[in-house]
C-alpha cells in the first residue's frame, strides 16, 4: 500500500460568499470520469443530484460545460458549485428510499432526550458527511422528523459497521461532544471477529496511521511513522475453530483504526473488503456471514448538559447473534 500516490488534487480557490470551489486535478484522479470524481468528492449526495449539477452546467471544467462521461486530465480546473441538498430536492425514487431508511432508524433508537439521539445503526446503511452537509442517516431522519433540521452527527461509523451512533440536536451540544471526542473522553468499545486463532488475551496496539488516496479515488488508511497517533486495546471474548471474537476499545479515534490495527496484528476483521483477506471473507460468506463483523456495541460519555455519565449498549442484530450461537462463539 505504501507505493500508492498520495492525493494530489487540491482546492485552489473557494469563494467565501457563494461557497463555489475551484479544484485542480492531480495525477491521482486523472482518467476518472467527472461524474465518478464528483460522487467521491461530494460524499453523501445522491447520484441523481450530481448528474443534474453536470447536466445544468453548474459544474464546469476549464470554464466550459462537460458531459458526465468527460475524463479528467492533470491540470484541469473543476468548478464545484455549493451543494444545498435537502429532502425537498430529492427525486421521487430517492425520497422513497430515504424515507424508508428513516422509518427503519426510528425502530433503532436506544436513547433520546431533548439534546441527544443515539441509534443502533444497521450495517450497510451509509453515514456520510462532506461539502457542508450530512447525508444518509441525518437526511433520512429529517424526512420523517421536521424538527430535525439542526441535528448533526457527532461522529461517524463506516457504512458496513453497525452500532451506536450519536446525534446532537443542538449546535451547543455538538460543540461540547466534539470536545469530549477530541480529548478522548468518550469510551468507545466494539465487537469484532478476527480471522484466525489469536493467541493473545489482551493487547495494546500503538501504531500511527495516515490517510491516502489511490489513483482511482478510493480513500484508505495505512500504518506510517509520520501518521497520527492511534491506539487500540484488543481483548479476547470468544474463540472458534478459525476465528476469534474480540472487544476492541478505541483509545484514539482515527479513520478505519480498528480495521487497520487488526490487519497489522495478522488477524484482519472477517468480512473486511478493504483491509481483509479475500479467501477468508469468501469462506465465511459461504457459512452465512455476509457482512463486516464490526459492531460499535458500547458508548459512554458525560452528558453535555447535565454532566451525568451516559453509558449505552447497542445489541447485535438477531441474525448475527444466531450465527454466533450456531458457530459456537456464544452459548
Amino acid at each position: 500500500m505504501g507505493t500508492d500516490k498520495i492525493y494530489e488534487s487540491q482546492v485552489i480557490e473557494k469563494h467565501s460568499k457563494t461557497g463555489t470551489q475551484l479544484v485542480e486535478v492531480g495525477t491521482d484522479v486523472a482518467g476518472q470520469r467527472v461524474d465518478n470524481f464528483l460522487i467521491s468528492y461530494l460524499k453523501g449526495v445522491p447520484k441523481s443530484h450530481i448528474y443534474r449539477l453536470v447536466r445544468t452546467g453548474q459544474v464546469r471544467v476549464n470554464k466550459g460545460r462537460v458531459k458526465v462521461q468527460y475524463r479528467l486530465r492533470p491540470g484541469d480546473l473543476i468548478r464545484v458549485p455549493p451543494v444545498v441538498w435537502s429532502p425537498s430536492s430529492l427525486g421521487p425514487e430517492d425520497a422513497l428510499e430515504t424515507r424508508a431508511m428513516g422509518r427503519r432508524l426510528e425502530k433503532q433508537v436506544i436513547y433520546e432526550d431533548a439534546w441527544l439521539l443515539v441509534i443502533n445503526k444497521p450495517a450497510g446503511m451509509p453515514v456520510h458527511g462532506g461539502s457542508g452537509l450530512s447525508g444518509g442517516v441525518i437526511e433520512s431522519l429529517r424526512l420523517i422528523r421536521p424538527e430535525a433540521k439542526e441535528w448533526e452527527l457527532v461522529h461517524r461509523l463506516d457504512k458496513d459497521t453497525s452500532g451506536c451512533l450519536l446525534i446532537a440536536k443542538r449546535k451547543s451540544v455538538l460543540r461540547t461532544l466534539h470536545q469530549e471526542f477530541r480529548e478522548d473522553q468518550v469510551d468507545k468499545r466494539y465487537l469484532a471477529m478476527l480471522a484466525g486463532i489469536w493467541e493473545g488475551q489482551r493487547q495494546l496496539v500503538d501504531l500511527p496511521l495516515r490517510k491516502y488516496v489511490l489513483r482511482g479515488g478510493e480513500r484508505l488508511v495505512q500504518a506510517h511513522p509520520q501518521g497520527k497517533p492511534a491506539r487500540t486495546e484488543f481483548i479476547k471474548r470468544g474463540q472458534g475453530s478459525d476465528a476469534t471474537l474480540v472487544e476492541a476499545r478505541l483509545l484514539t479515534g482515527r479513520t478505519h483504526q480498528i480495521r487497520v490495527h487488526a490487519t497489522w496484528m495478522g488477524h484482519p476483521i472477517v468480512g473486511d473488503a478493504r483491509y481483509g483477506d479475500d479467501e477468508v471473507n469468501l469462506r465465511f460468506r459461504r457459512r452465512g456471514l455476509k457482512r463486516l463483523f464490526l459492531h460499535a456495541w458500547r458508548l459512554a460519555f458525560a452528558h453535555p448538559v447535565s454532566g451525568v455519565l451516559v453509558s449505552l449498549e447497542a445489541p447485535l442484530e438477531r441474525g448475527l447473534v444466531n450465527w454466533l450461537k450456531r458457530e459456537g462463539y456464544w452459548k
